[in-house]
């Protein structure tokens, strides 16, 4: 197993209990309590956990893995939902996108679509597409591809997500409108709605969703029936949840009874 593997998944354990232990993870992941020892160390070296005697802990309550060491989870489906979600937009439209993995499925699966693809660079035609987004990651995929405008927020970088949050990023918000926003989340509620983790991101995936005609949420069936830390906003603000198979055919009855139209791919 690489380092990288190793590394991925004593975070995704860390994720998982809040607390580990080195003979435990050693044993679990098959690899000496001193490989372990050395990993924890370097992680802690990152900030992206607390060394503890014996183990390692979370730095809070609502922990979460930084977006590169989230990238290899759930990737089928979330490329198979990033292609559904982004056949929900249109040719024209302005589209607000969040970050996340599954968001940044979307983006790529926007940016290939034949419909859009076809460039305009010197044919005098507007963008196929104008993307808004606040995440950082999907702005430098986009930026290249002549046939789409990309709009980024300001505001101030989270390391984990690279997602802009804060004021800047709210008064760009407050000045546009959208066609449409694609939303991810840590999770949806039937009863509640949307949330995230951080309560900087919630602020702006709200704005995201408010200042867009419909809205649109895309997570895979790991985050359905789950709750996290912020709330984004209430499932009467959702148009769309694409997701996918791995939802029950009792939660998606009860997403389609709640107004929302449940797309499992």
């Amino acid at each position: 197993m690489s380092r990288e593997a190793r590394w991925n998944a004593l975070l995704e354990l860390l994720a998982r209990h809040g607390r580990l232990e080195v003979e435990e993870a050693a044993a679990t992941l098959d690899v000496s309590g001193a490989t372990i020892r050395r990993d924890l160390d370097q992680l802690a070296e990152q900030q992206m956990l607390t060394r503890t005697r014996g183990g390692a802990v979370a730095h809070g309550v609502s922990y979460e893995l930084p977006l590169r060491y989230k990238t290899a989870r759930h990737a089928s489906e979330k490329q198979r939902i990033g292609r559904a979600a982004a056949d929900l937009v249109a040719v024209g439209e302005v589209v607000g996108l969040t970050g996340g993995t599954t968001i940044t499925e979307v983006a790529r699966a926007l940016s290939v679509r034949a419909d859009v693809a076809a460039d305009t660079a010197g044919t005098g035609r507007p963008p196929a597409l104008t993307v808004v987004t606040n995440a950082l990651n999907i702005a430098t995929e986009l930026v290249i591809r002549p046939q789409i405008k990309t709009v980024v927020t300001g505001g101030v970088a989270r390391p984990q997500s690279y997602e802009l949050i804060g004021p800047l990023a709210s008064g760009v918000l407050e000045e546009i409108a959208l066609d449409i926003a694609v939303l991810g989340v840590n999770a949806i509620d039937i009863e509640r709605g949307a949330y995230v983790h951080h309560e900087g991101e919630a602020t702006i995936n709200r704005l995201l969703a408010e200042r867009a005609q419909r809205v649109v949420v895309a997570a895979d069936s790991s985050k359905v029936g789950k709750r996290a830390f912020a709330r984004v906003c209430g499932l009467g603000r959702v148009a769309t949840l694409v997701t996918d198979t791995g939802i029950s055919a009792e939660t998606s009855a009860r997403f389609s009874e709640a107004g929302v139209n449940v797309i499992a791919v």
